[in-house]
C-alpha cells in the first residue's frame, strides 16, 4: 500500500550545491542551492531567483563554480544558505570559507571543497534558470583515486533531505551503471 503526499517538492537526492561568484568589484560570494543540476552533456542548471546577489553577480562576471558540500563543511554550507550576501558581506569570512580564482573561468573556486566545477554563464532560459557551460573541473587530490578519478567515498559529500530538512551523506556503492542491468538482457 502507498501513502499519497500530493504536490511536493520531495526530490531525491537533492545535492547541496555551493555556488562562487564574485561581484562587480571582485568580492567573492557563496551561496547554497539545492536546485540544480546537469542540464546537457556539458552544461549545468540552476534555479535561482532574481533577488540573490549571485545570480546578479552571475549576469555581471558571465561565470560562476558550483562546489559540492560535504560532510566535513556542512555547517558552513548550510550558513551561506541562510544568509544573504545582500544583507551580510563578510558571509564567506563568518563560514571559514577561502577562495582561489578559477584559471578557467571569472568566479572563485572555494579552497575547502575539493570538488568544482568551472562554469562560464551561457544564458537564462525560458524558465528564468541559469545554464553554464562546465569549462573545467578540479579536484583536490585528497579525493583522487590511485588511478587519478573521483573516488566518492573520499569526497564525502551530502545531499539535501527535503522532507526532513536534514542533510544526508552519500555513500556506499550498491551497483555498477550501465552494467548490472544486462543481466536482463
Amino acid at each position: 500500500m502507498r501513502k499519497n503526499f500530493g504536490q511536493n517538492t520531495w526530490f531525491y537526492p537533492l545535492p547541496v550545491l555551493i555556488i562562487g561568484s564574485y561581484d562587480e568589484n571582485g568580492k567573492a560570494d557563496a551561496m547554497n542551492a539545492a536546485w540544480g543540476g546537469i542540464y546537457d552533456r556539458n552544461h549545468v542548471v540552476l534555479a535561482l531567483s532574481e533577488g540573490h546577489k549571485t545570480t546578479k553577480n552571475i549576469k555581471t562576471k558571465g561565470a560562476f563554480t558550483v562546489s559540492f558540500a560535504d560532510v566535513a563543511h556542512v555547517v558552513a554550507a548550510d550558513y551561506v544558505g541562510m544568509v544573504s550576501a545582500n544583507t551580510v558581506t563578510d558571509k564567506l569570512e563568518k563560514a571559514g570559507f577561502h577562495t582561489t580564482k578559477s584559471e578557467y573561468v571569472d568566479a572563485p573556486v572555494i579552497d575547502e571543497l575539493p570538488m568544482a566545477l568551472e562554469c562560464r554563464f551561457i544564458k537564462v532560459n525560458e524558465d528564468g534558470n541559469i545554464i553554464g557551460e562546465i569549462v573545467n573541473i578540479s579536484a583536490d587530490e585528497s579525493v583522487l583515486k590511485e588511478d587519478g578519478t573521483i573516488d566518492s567515498e573520499k569526497l564525502q559529500v551530502i545531499s539535501f533531505d527535503p522532507v526532513h530538512n536534514t542533510y544526508l551523506k552519500l555513500g556506499e556503492k550498491v551497483g555498477n551503471a550501465f552494467k548490472d542491468g544486462a543481466s536482463l538482457k
